[in-house]
């Protein structure tokens, strides 16, 4: 059986499309997993680790006006980041991973809360996700949960095109 990062390759492959990555609390796990998969460059442009807000607001432009209203582990810095990276990268798709991996709280969320963002063609979104467990827990968790939400995603498009 495929694995579900090697299905999003085939389906980025299979629409002409290709994909970016924006992380925070999976500090780059979500690319790794991106590029387990041979052949992976065909759809995978890159990512940045951007942990520290000051890198959310420079490198993936999230407006510092959003940060200071909703913080950096809420949707709309996800949404934000993914559209960032989208846009830094030139990829067809952005999706991005922030929260709080744990032990404590950040922004008064606790450990487990997480953002996962994705922008493409007509697509700006984000989900919460509510996870249990340790940080590296939390971590791996989180990049499972973003990209099946990736395949589910592109599924969709594929379906409403084809």
């Amino acid at each position: 059986m495929i694995d579900v990062a090697a299905r999003v390759h085939l389906l980025l492959r299979a629409g002409g499309h290709t994909l970016a990555s924006a992380e925070s609390l999976t500090g780059g796990r979500l690319a790794v997993k991106l590029t387990e998969t041979p052949g992976a460059s065909e759809t995978f442009l890159g990512g940045v680790v951007t942990y520290a807000t000051e890198l959310k607001h420079h490198l993936l432009e999230v407006p510092q006006e959003l940060i200071d209203e909703h913080g950096v582990v809420s949707p709309e810095c996800a949404r934000a980041m993914a559209a960032g990276v989208r846009k830094l990268t030139g990829a067809t798709y952005g999706v991005s991973t922030t929260g709080v991996a744990g032990p404590g709280e950040q922004e008064g969320k606790e450990a487990g809360t997480v953002f996962v963002g994705f922008s493409g063609p007509g697509l700006l979104e984000a989900v919460e996700l509510a996870l249990g467990g340790d940080r590296v827990t939390v971590q791996d968790l989180t990049v499972q949960e973003a990209l099946h939400k990736l395949d589910d995603m592109l599924r969709t498009e594929e379906s409403a095109i084809g």
